[in-house]
């Protein structure tokens, strides 16, 4: 029997407290769709295609492009994708992953000669751009959870709507766009495809994007071939090979989504985390959900539930499981077609139990490495749900910002910098070879009640995303709103992600680094996890961007027997969540 107990009456009926946290939000209630992303012109293309009899996997897609459009600063056709899909009808999850791998030709030694001595690729050198799946990741999404009843073309029109006619940017993301202004303009011949008159544009500037129209038309009307063969391919491939790359023609010809079974793990013997495998690092909130669970049933620590939220004893006992946890993910974690990753073991409770016995509840251990189970036994993030109680987890990124900031000529976006995931050691597991996928950061999560859906949720932030995955799934079975759960401060262990706005940051998933903590975390609470041993450090401004931007639709049975989707959007990003009527 484990000491965890949830208690749904606070769950099913969060008390109504005005402003728990400062974002001004109240919760978003609808009976039919509802979609809830950071950008409200992305949330309307959706919501278009939800009017239209589609589902929600069509409406995700539809919002992914749009996206591109209006936040390119942190994602697009030339990135990668991955999502879940709740299908109500079987009541089961399937995980998409869309993410591409390294060019073929691509070898250490060939690295290595080109001066690079560091411990990976650097974020702006093209060797570090693999195959961009989000563009196959959108028709494959389509064609296997989507209603049927639209076409990629119907799907897409929206987001060529607005490249084409052109954008206001967002407060945000002109922020992200104006750091971004110079890597734009030193990463490619093409940089005035991605700004305006030559410059980043302004909150509330329009700015279109006809190069992208005709990207997005291209895959409209010829399929996954008008992007991997043909013009855009071979922009792509001209552009990394001018720089030094080695990717070709076959290396996009060849690309194709995946379809697999998602991770899990069952908490307090109620409540389901789903994420997507390997290649993504979502094991690493499941490893982290399982860690504090032993803790609370070895008696290590007191119930979770009788903790004061965000005290400091709260506070060090997550970030120390998602510091086990990222030890055993980033050793662990590569491309599954490449390496045996002992996925089961991993997520054992005999492992956990041994992990969570690491854990001192009063100080922070000073250097955590990865377990042996084997021997032992930028980015953005939506969610979606339509009338019919599907749901649809989705996110994209270019992976830092506009990722290598190269355009490929008359195409209108910018190129990944997923690479850099990899290591240049040829002897770890998630080391750099041609023809693999790299660790990814980005990953979405839901989370089921037995085998109906509890919430679809995710936060985007590169290596925070774990981190917001289990502090979001605590504060809501703490009682808290979806949108109380997103506006609550949290922590972020390291810089996130690489292109980080925070002055003296280390590297990027440096599990042994500095912990973030956001601004409304009390000062006194910051001094006394520095006693516990902890680098603490306050994330205020525009650098509490580092602690991801998050989604959560909420699924509520009301007495009717109707459902109800409850909805709330991150006040850190410009979005907002919106019901269908």
């Amino acid at each position: 029997m484990s000491p965890v107990k949830i208690d749904w009456s606070k769950v099913d009926n969060p008390q109504l407290v005005l402003q728990r946290f400062s974002s001004r939000r109240s919760v978003v209630y609808g009976t039919k769709g509802v979609v809830s992303a950071s950008q409200p012109l992305a949330t309307e293309a959706g919501l278009e295609i939800l009017r239209k009899g589609g589902n929600a996997a069509d409406a995700a897609v539809a919002t992914s492009a749009a996206l591109n459009v209006t936040e390119p600063s942190c994602c697009g056709i030339g990135g990668d994708a991955f999502c879940l899909f709740y299908n109500a009808k079987t009541k089961t999850i399937k995980a998409m992953n869309g993410s591409g791998h390294s060019p073929k030709k691509l070898t250490l030694e060939h690295v290595r000669q080109r001066g690079n001595k560091g411990p990976s690729l650097p974020a702006t050198d093209l060797n570090s751009v693999t195959v961009p799946g989000a563009a196959a990741a959108w028709v494959d999404t389509i064609e296997q959870f989507g209603s049927g009843k639209l076409s990629v073309a119907e799907v897409l029109e929206p987001a060529i709507r607005l490249a084409e006619e052109g954008v206001p940017v967002s407060e945000i993301n002109s922020y992200a766009w104006q750091r971004s202004e110079q890597l734009i303009k030193n990463a490619s011949p093409n940089s005035d495809e991605m700004l305006l008159n030559g410059k980043a544009p302004l909150p509330g500037q329009i700015i279109k994007l006809p190069n992208l129209g005709k990207t997005f038309r291209e895959l409209a009307t010829k399929g996954k071939d008008g992007f991997y063969k043909g013009r855009v391919a071979e922009a792509i491939v001209e552009l990394i090979q001018s720089k030094g790359g080695v990717m070709e023609l076959d290396d996009l010809a060849e690309h194709k989504t995946s379809f697999v079974d998602p991770l899990k793990y069952t908490y307090g013997g109620e409540v389901t985390l789903y994420e997507c495998p390997p290649n993504g690092q979502g094991i690493t909130a499941l490893i982290a959900l399982g860690i504090v669970e032993s803790l609370q049933e070895q008696g290590t620590i007191k119930p979770l539930s009788e903790m004061e939220h965000n005290s400091p004893e709260y506070l060090h006992v997550l970030v120390e499981a998602l510091r086990l946890a990222f030890a055993d993910s980033q050793f662990f974690v590569t491309d599954p077609d490449t390496a045996d990753i002992p996925v089961q073991k991993l997520l054992s409770k005999e492992y956990l139990t041994s992990r969570a016995k690491l854990i001192d509840p009063k100080k922070s251990n000073p250097k955590v490495v990865h377990g042996n189970p084997v021997n032992s036994t930028d980015t953005v993030y939506f969610s979606v749900t339509d009338q019919w109680g599907n749901a649809c987890s989705y996110i994209q990124s270019n992976y830092a910002g506009f990722g290598t900031g190269a355009v490929p000529k008359g195409c209108g976006f910018t190129l990944q910098n997923r690479g850099s995931g990899f290591v240049l050691d040829e002897n770890h597991p998630n080391g750099l070879t041609g023809g693999k996928r790299p660790y990814h950061t980005i990953i979405p999560a839901m989370a089921t009640r037995g085998d109906e859906l509890f919430m679809c949720y995710g936060v985007m932030g590169g290596f925070m995303q774990p981190q917001g995955h289990l502090q979001v799934l605590l504060n809501m079975l703490r009682g808290f709103t979806p949108q109380a759960s997103l506006d609550a401060p949290r922590f972020c262990i390291s810089a996130g992600t690489p292109d980080t706005d925070t002055r003296g940051a280390g590297v990027a998933g440096d599990i042994n680094s500095e912990v973030y903590f956001e601004e409304g975390i009390p000062e006194e609470t910051v001094a006394k996890l520095r006693e516990m041993g902890h680098d603490a450090r306050v994330a205020s401004g525009f650098s509490r961007a580092l602690l991801g931007r998050g989604q959560v639709i909420q699924k509520i049975n009301d007495p009717s027997g109707r459902t109800v989707w409850a909805a709330g959007s991150d006040p850190r990003a410009d979005g907002h969540a919106v019901a269908q009527i």
